[in-house]
């Protein structure tokens, strides 16, 4: 895990953003009417985990705890090649039991994004402007990466893949932030943020079309949301954990 100190961390976003900019891209959801505005949150220090749990991690968890075994591995349990990729069709509950096992819990979703975006508050983990080429994001490979394999993308306390490679879960419900004008009938305690984004590319968007949506879905204050019962095959998380419990 990797430690993230107290203090005041950015959160959200001032960005301006024309209501019917999303949809005229074909999204369904706004980019940043649901983050605004920006504002300060205070947390104490906590851990965060380094990587995004991996298949070989999430397998001792189902063989203690006799879990359901993942459609993903072939015999009951991961091969080896799947041992180091993120594990994915995990739902919140499941993930939220696979890091109490561990004496953890998920993330908030403003320590999520603390961790992300560092004590200057980036726009992502590595700076103000998008690449590419330091997350596994856009389809520009077939599926998740071994954890870690992006080491020019990992944030400033030093944690892996926060933008690419699979959406993550956080705690909280999806609901707006304070003094957000926004309105949407799907806030409230119906579904839970995942932060992040994933290797999985839009198929209907290319070019410079592709590149503008994935640099906005890449941002670490970009917010999605999911049913909790849902299980995705590029959706997985993370646990996190107070500092001090860890002392």
């Amino acid at each position: 895990m990797v430690r993230v100190p107290d203090g005041l961390y950015l959160i959200g976003t001032d960005e301006v953003q024309l209501e019917t900019e999303a949809e005229e891209a074909g999204i369904t959801k706004p980019w940043v009417l649901d983050a605004t505005p920006a504002h300060r949150v205070h947390l104490s220090s906590f851990l965060i985990d380094r990587y995004e749990v991996t298949n070989g991690e999430y397998f001792r968890f189902v063989t203690a705890e006799s879990f359901p075994v993942l459609p993903q591995w072939p015999g009951g349990r991961p091969r080896p090649d799947q041992e180091r990729l993120p594990v994915t069709y995990v739902d919140w509950d499941e993930a939220g039991a696979y890091c109490r096992w561990l004496g953890k819990r998920l993330p908030t979703e403003a320590e999520w994004e603390a961790a992300a975006r560092g004590p200057e508050g980036w726009i992502y983990p590595w700076g103000y402007f998008f690449d590419p080429r330091r997350a596994n994001v856009g389809g520009l490979q077939s599926g998740p990466t071994p954890v870690g394999s992006y080491p020019r993308g990992q944030s400033p306390f030093g944690a892996y893949d926060m933008i690419g490679n699979v959406w993550e879960w956080t705690a909280d419900w999806y609901k707006p932030y304070p003094d957000n004008t926004y309105v949407s009938d799907d806030f409230g305690e119906k579904y839970r943020v995942a932060r992040g984004n994933s290797w999985a590319g839009l198929g209907h968007f290319s070019g410079k079309v592709l590149e503008q949506v994935e640099a906005v879905e890449a941002r670490a204050t970009y917010r999605l949301y999911f049913p909790p019962k849902i299980a995705l095959e590029d959706l997985g998380f993370r646990c996190a954990k107070d500092a001090a419990k860890a002392n």
